[in-house]
């Protein structure tokens, strides 16, 4: 028997989708002759006790989450996601730099650092990568720090603000699309595959509106009845960062497919991610109790 802990937060406890992910989790590893915990950032010294951590919380290098890894790390558990995995993922020029050192189908990509934040860069920009052009700061989740702008105007607006919190700043060629591809894909294998809607009159899968969370439809699919293509495009992309989970968003370009970020703990909510894959609770428990992946 595996003793598995699923170390989460106050944010994870209020969302129902990923609470009821948690369950199910829960219920597999019961069916599978394992225990399974719920800890909590006063709980993380029990870490060491267990076999493996499965963080279900915002990952940062500076936040606790990043300590959890570490600590199970060090204590020779399997971990997801693994430090190693965070630190590249939550730094967009690093993980980036990850996928294009692998020849992985992406966007075209510049780096700019704090002095290129001009009208006359943007200018440049705009004949080498199109208009709009698509800002990201380094660090950011569910589409925060990421801006479309139009104008050398927008271009200064927007990337001063992203570089007050980091040495370069990521921009990209605008690719436009009423869905994104999501492939999860742990220690190599895809795990899962869905579409992420865009809501209409938006431009992002997620966009905030006066404090709300506006997103698109999901909608789930057996990996069977993708483009293998996709696949292969997000195994590449996942085995540029590591071993661990990841999902890899992607937008379809007729019949190729190019990256445009690897997430290292990506969202699993109920009735979701999970709705044509519903065993992937009993793998993710397999991979962590060391039995499969």
């Amino acid at each position: 028997m595996a003793r598995i802990g699923v170390f989460a937060d106050r944010n994870t406890l209020n969302n129902s989708g990923e609470m009821g992910a948690i369950f199910r989790l829960s219920h597999a590893a019961q069916k599978m002759g394992h225990r399974l915990d719920v800890i909590f950032r006063p709980e993380m010294y029990k870490i060491p006790s267990y076999d493996a951590l499965f963080i279900r919380t915002l990952t940062d290098p500076l936040n606790a989450a990043y300590v959890a890894a570490r600590l199970a790390q060090m204590n020779g558990l399997r971990v997801i996601d693994d430090p190693d995995s965070i630190i590249i993922c939550c730094d967009k020029v690093n993980m980036y730099r990850h996928l294009q050192n692998r020849k992985v189908p992406m966007p075209d990509t510049v780096f700019l650092d704090r002095h290129e934040i001009t009208k006359a860069r943007a200018l440049e920009l705009f004949e080498i990568l199109g208009n709009p052009i698509v800002l990201k700061a380094p660090s950011g989740s569910f589409s925060k720090s990421v801006e479309k702008v139009h104008t050398p105007e927008e271009f200064v607006k927007f990337g001063k603000l992203y570089s007050l919190r980091a040495c370069r700043i990521v921009a990209q060629r605008f690719s436009p699309s009423k869905f994104d591809w999501r492939v999860g894909v742990l220690g190599g294998e895809v795990l899962y595959v869905c579409q992420y809607g865009i809501p209409k009159n938006r431009w992002k899968i997620h966009t905030y509106d006066k404090g709300r969370d506006i997103s698109g439809t999901v909608t789930t699919f057996h990996p069977s009845e993708v483009n293998p293509l996709l696949l292969e495009t997000a195994r590449q992309a996942a085995a540029a960062i590591g071993h661990g989970f990841y999902g890899v968003d992607l937008k379809q370009i007729g019949q190729h497919f190019i990256v445009i970020e690897v997430n290292d703990n990506p969202t699993i909510a109920e009735d979701e991610e999970d709705q044509d894959n519903p065993q992937l609770y009993e793998r993710i428990i397999g991979y962590l109790a060391g039995s499969w992946g």
